[in-house]
């Protein structure tokens, strides 16, 4: 067991991801969406090719936004009328940020965990004085160091009790609008009171940049993508948590499935979502020194 002390000695760049999956600010937009799909990533820093200049960042939610969220859609829907062909072939620097909150190599474990709190962004890139990408440090990077700890909280005491959810049938133009306006990376799917599953930002760039889109595509029009029920993307095993469960086993739990967050049943019902973010949260509170 580490010390207190022990897990908040360190910087930024000690725990973060070195080897960072980028892009350049040309790359087509399902170029771009590909390249999260294909290494598993919810977030792909834009840099300059030659200086390796930090440009930007594409999220998952980024790409939920775009495909008919919010602002983004308007490529879809105002520049390309709707046609979803000609709008994934627009270069990334269209729809990624442009303002990209960043650290330095020397930042603290306290200064990652205050903007994480604080802002909510779940990555944040690592640049040196030149501007230039040398790392990338995420909300899960951070609860791998803070569950070395052990903590008397439960899950009920920082879950997320008021929830959205939608049902197995919803198209996924609906999920996309609720999940941007809401800004959410997830909803819970459910059908007369029972959990079906989570519907995931990184369920849906997986739907894009596997391929599987083209499949439904018609008249090459976005409706012909948007309208495809949500049971349709949700992926993988549902992972779940229960109220009593200890917030450190919860984060033990969500690291060891690759998970972001896990619904909370009490008996055979819906009772919250806990995340990673609110465990990050808890567990820095805990600490004097945390936040």
């Amino acid at each position: 067991m580490h010390t207190r002390n022990e897990t908040y000695n360190g910087t930024a760049i000690s725990i973060a991801t070195r080897h960072v999956i980028s892009a350049p600010p040309t790359m087509r937009i399902f170029g771009a969406i590909e390249t999260l799909t294909e290494w598993g990533v919810r977030r792909l820093p834009i840099i300059d090719p030659g200086t390796h200049r930090l440009k930007g960042i594409l999220t998952a939610r980024d790409v939920v936004d775009f495909l008919g969220g919010g602002e983004k859609f308007n490529l879809i829907n105002v520049k390309h009328d709707g046609n979803f062909l000609a709008a994934i072939n627009e270069s990334v620097s269209r729809i990624m940020k442009h303002e990209v909150r960043t650290l330095s190599p020397g930042s603290s474990l306290q200064d990652v965990i205050r903007i994480i709190v604080e802002t909510r962004i779940g990555g944040i890139p690592i640049v040196d004085e030149e501007e230039v990408l040398t790392g990338i440090v995420t909300e899960r990077d951070v609860l791998k160091i803070l569950c070395r700890t052990h903590s008397n909280l439960r899950v009920r005491d920082v879950m997320t009790c008021s929830l959205l959810v939608q049902e197995p049938d919803c198209p996924l133009s609906m999920v996309t609008k609720v999940m941007t306006s809401h800004q959410f990376r997830r909803l819970p799917i459910v059908k007369n009171d029972v959990l079906f599953g989570i519907i995931t930002a990184t369920d849906i760039v997986r739907y894009i940049g596997s391929g599987k889109v083209f499949e439904k595509l018609v008249t090459g029009h976005v409706a012909d993508v948007m309208g495809l029920p949500v049971r349709d993307l949700i992926s993988g095993n549902l992972y779940t948590s229960d109220p009593d469960q200890s917030i450190t086993d919860a984060a033990r739990q969500m690291l060891e499935k690759g998970v972001g967050a896990l619904p909370v049943i009490d008996g055979s019902r819906l009772v919250g979502l806990v995340t990673e973010f609110d465990l990050v949260r808890a567990l820095s509170s805990e600490h004097p020194n945390g936040r």
